[in-house]
């Protein structure tokens, strides 16, 4: 056979049921057998969105997602998917093709050293120049994509290799000198965990997205329910343990509940899982959580110590560390020694009851965004996949919706990539057909991917869209308004000059949603009144058939609170917007 049929085998040996891809001249030759094959291609509309679907099928249903791009132009603009995965840990894999390999180096046309250009953003990386090397190279790619901590992997393959003649073997076992993850953590860590545990008066548990990577969901609940140790979840891992959990304190950071933060600060003991202290979190690290003595247990060994030294060091699998915890735990008690957190949850269930996230109704009657997202999240329900974009729409969907299951919020934490949530909704969607799927955009965000609704639309893709609109970049204004004296530069997304024929009828909009959503093949909807939110919900979710669009005209002055100005102590946490704390000092010392 061909290199490409060779290629096209492997996928399919790989387990790999959908791609999302754009064809071009370097990767062309795979596309013919893929026509043969049992994969289901989706012709997306930007490599972009290629990429990003791959992450939100890889996060929705933990199976690793596949994209697909030529070479050039095409390979360069997965590198902010590939990034993002890689902040992220999305176990993903890119096929890319590449000029032959005796044009390698000559400046071909449409060449670009794709592997050189990943290599800082990527798990792992491939060039395939002979054709015998492609199945080993699939099989490679995708165990080092899936395993350990999970990322994406880069496998770029020369046209002279897809065109020529080779022989198809599938390995039977995989040789990686130098990587083999340690899942297992090492009893004495265990042990020494345990004891700061049982010693302990003030713990927390710090949870991060490596505990929904890990499938731990169900041991973190019985972790928690044994110890009644206070839960913070961060914007990666929200559905880990489930909201309605008395002990959950909400997501800890930036815009951190008072609780979550107020709980990291004053802890005695941080028991961090799958979580890597990231700066959104910490705030200013000179102070974050002072007196805390901290447990890091992470699959990667090098996030370890590398922003807050850990007292007990502990390398591996979420679920497994957090079920040798509780074995251990329950060793324990049945001996009669169980940790005393009274004071210590009754503290933060004040501090919970005195600060809960909430927010003003705009006094003009407009509609407020945070009511848009606690009516979606109590008519969608908690079974209801939400891929979020980036920015105050983020914030907010992350506090007011309720998350009550893993992999049910999706989203771009690390990098923070706008455009993110219609393509990873699309990806979710295939994933997990049976799944309801609402991607929920800003109008900034949503204009930076909304063309992959066409490509929902012609493969019946029926994802829903919330565009909370509130006509600017809204998290770039918050700060124009809080940090530079309300000078908005360049953060109107609805100016239009005088005179200009975008400006009539009074009240235009560019572009009007609605009408792009019609154009595009989908239902388009619109809402700016608070008493039309529940109606409008519920017409989206009975339409099943075509993608909708719903664009919340919002007030465009709300914002996120509570808030840590960026490089100052968590200890500055802001709760609403005169930027001093409205809280008396006991209440966080």
């Amino acid at each position: 056979m061909t290199g490409a049929q060779s290629l096209i085998r492997s996928l399919e040996a790989a387990g790999t049921r959908d791609i999302f891809g754009i064809p071009g001249g370097a990767i062309l030759p795979a596309y013919d057998p893929l026509m043969d094959s049992s994969i289901r291609h989706i012709l997306v509309r930007h490599e972009q969105g290629a990429g990003h679907a791959a992450q939100g099928y890889a996060a929705a249903t933990g199976r690793v997602g596949v994209c697909m791009a030529t070479s050039g132009p095409g390979a360069t603009n997965l590198v902010t998917p590939l990034a993002d995965a890689h902040m992220d840990s999305v176990p993903i894999v890119a096929i890319t093709g590449q000029v032959g390999a005796s044009s390698i180096g000559t400046d071909a046309f449409q060449e670009a050293d794709i592997r050189g250009i990943t290599m800082p953003v990527t798990k792992h990386n491939f060039l395939v120049t002979d054709p015998a090397d492609i199945p080993r190279t699939i099989a490679e790619a995708f165990h080092i994509a899936a395993t350990g901590r999970p990322g994406p992997v880069l496998v770029d393959v020369a046209k002279s290799a897809l065109q020529a003649a080779t022989t198809y073997d599938w390995p039977s076992e995989l040789h990686l000198p130098g990587y083999r993850p340690i899942t297992r953590p090492h009893a004495k860590q265990i042990k020494e965990a345990v004891r700061l545990m049982l010693e302990a008066r003030r713990p927390v548990l710090y949870v991060g997205g490596g505990t929904i990577r890990a499938g731990a969901s169900r041991e973190l609940l019985e972790l928690a329910t044994l110890t009644g140790i206070p839960v913070v979840t961060t914007l990666m891992a929200r559905g880990a343990l489930p909201d309605s959990h008395p002990q959950h304190l909400g997501m800890p950071g930036m815009h951190g509940t008072v609780a979550a933060v107020a709980g990291l600060q004053r802890s005695d003991l941080i028991i961090s899982l799958g979580a890597r202290f990231d700066d959104r979190v910490t705030g200013n690290l000179d102070s974050f959580a002072p007196g805390a003595l901290v447990i890091h247990a992470d699959i990667d060994p090098a996030e370890i110590g590398k922003n807050r030294v850990a007292d007990v060091p502990i390398v591996g699998d979420c679920r497994e560390v957090i079920a040798d915890l509780t074995t251990l735990l329950r060793t324990e008690a049945a001996a009669g020694r169980t940790g005393d957190y009274e004071q210590w949850v009754d503290y933060l269930s004040g501090i919970k009851q005195r600060y809960p996230v909430a927010y003003d109704q705009p006094a003009d009657g407009s509609l407020a965004p945070q009511y848009v997202l606690e009516r979606l999240s109590a008519i969608a329900g908690p079974e209801t996949v939400y891929c979020g974009g980036v920015g105050q729409h983020q914030m907010w969907a992350a506090h007011f919706i309720d998350f009550e299951h893993p992999r049910t919020w999706i989203n771009s934490g690390g990098l923070g990539t706008m455009g993110y949530a219609v393509p990873a909704a699309m990806g979710a969607k295939v994933g997990r057909p049976e799944a309801t799927v609402w991607a929920v955009d800003g109008d900034g965000c949503f204009q930076m991917t909304n063309q992959e609704l066409a490509t929902c639309a012609i493969n019946d893709i029926p994802i829903k869209v919330a565009i909370i609109n509130n006509e600017s970049l809204g998290m770039v204004r918050q700060w124009q308004t809080l940090f530079y004296n309300e000078r908005y530069s360049n953060t109107d997304l609805q100016v239009v000059p005088r005179g200009h024929p975008g400006a009539e009828p009074p009240g235009a909009r560019i572009p009007d949603f609605v009408k792009l959503a019609d154009a595009y093949g989908c239902e388009g909807l619109a809402c700016e009144s608070p008493d039309d939110v529940d109606a409008t919900i519920e017409k989206a979710m009975a339409i099943d058939d075509r993608p909708v669009v719903v664009d919340f005209r919002v007030h465009r002055d709300a914002m996120v609170w509570p808030m840590v100005a960026a490089g100052t102590s968590n200890d500055d946490i802001k709760y609403a917007r005169d930027l001093a704390p409205q809280f008396d000092g006991d209440d966080l010392t």
